[in-house]
């Protein structure tokens, strides 16, 4: 599978790159490396459409608060792994989880332990919004049993929800190549209580789970909060991320209509988390 990578450089990087990559997250663009000039930004060719960088997002508008340039390259698959080799470094989740990859020295690690393959799926550890997410779980004695990870990428939130009790897990992605990657990723990790299925929130029809875990975007999250709701048992808990901190208010209230309580949000440079509570 190509990969269609845009290369931004903006100036001043903020709060542009922040605004830019909301942007780009609401047009298919589901990866994103931090540069120092800007970002990186990545979707499947088959996704692309051009026109929309200019008619959707802020690379369309001139304007004197910023200067930006672009450039935009196919990277084939096998490539693609090799980029995220040569830029993945352990990822430390405070001082009570590391995730590695298998060609890094096991004596880093800190708490737990998780490998992960990377690979094209989203979800390494190294984005702000999987590493709230990991830190929110890390803070449930004891961690519920029944539990879905919605968009799991490469199954790093199931893999940990496993290892923390869970014992009845279900890992949902639409990409084939994020389940065959999730798939591989439990294997490597001794996982043996997760299934991963290809397919969208319907797949969770007749089921019930004790915690819904959704690191997806804003526009998603709206459009499944209505499932996430249906298919938590009362008191079951929903933590959502893949969002900015500007867009915490409108999906509580999107929650609110949907029975979902506020219970808390976590924040990291521009980013946030939400945790929920089904009444």
């Amino acid at each position: 599978m190509v990969r269609i990578e845009l290369n931004i450089e903006i100036y001043p990087k903020e709060p542009w790159t922040d605004i830019l990559i909301a942007q780009l997250s609401d047009i298919g663009f589901d990866s994103f490396m931090d540069t120092d000039k800007g970002t990186l930004a990545y979707i499947n060719e088959d996704e692309f459409v051009e026109d929309h960088l200019i008619t959707e997002t802020i690379l369309g508008i001139e304007s004197e608060e910023f200067k930006v340039k672009t450039t935009i390259e196919k990277i084939p698959y096998q490539n693609w792994n090799a980029l995220w080799e040569s830029d993945f470094q352990p990822v430390f989740v405070e001082d009570k989880l590391t995730i590695i990859a298998p060609f890094h020295d096991e004596h880093l690690v800190k708490g737990m332990k998780i490998i992960i393959q990377p690979q094209m799926s989203f979800g390494t550890g190294h984005h702000q919004t999987t590493w709230m997410m990991t830190k929110a779980m890390m803070e449930f004695i004891p961690f519920p049993k029944r539990v879905l990870d919605m968009g799991t990428g490469t199954g790093v939130l199931a893999i940990l929800a496993e290892k923390l009790g869970a014992n009845e897990i279900v890992a949902i992605d639409i990409e084939p190549w994020s389940v065959e990657n999730t798939i591989e990723n439990l294997e490597r990790n001794s996982c043996i209580m997760s299934k991963s299925l290809c397919g969208d929130v319907d797949l969770i029809d007749g089921m019930e789970f004790e915690i819904i875990l959704a690191n997806i975007n804003k526009n998603v999250l709206k459009a499944h909060m209505s499932s996430y709701a249906k298919h938590l048992v009362k008191n079951g808990t929903l933590i959502i991320s893949g969002f900015f901190e500007t867009d915490v208010d409108e999906l509580i209230e999107v929650a609110r209509l949907q029975s979902l309580e506020f219970v808390k949000k976590f924040t990291k440079e521009t980013w946030a988390a939400i945790q929920f509570l089904k009444k």
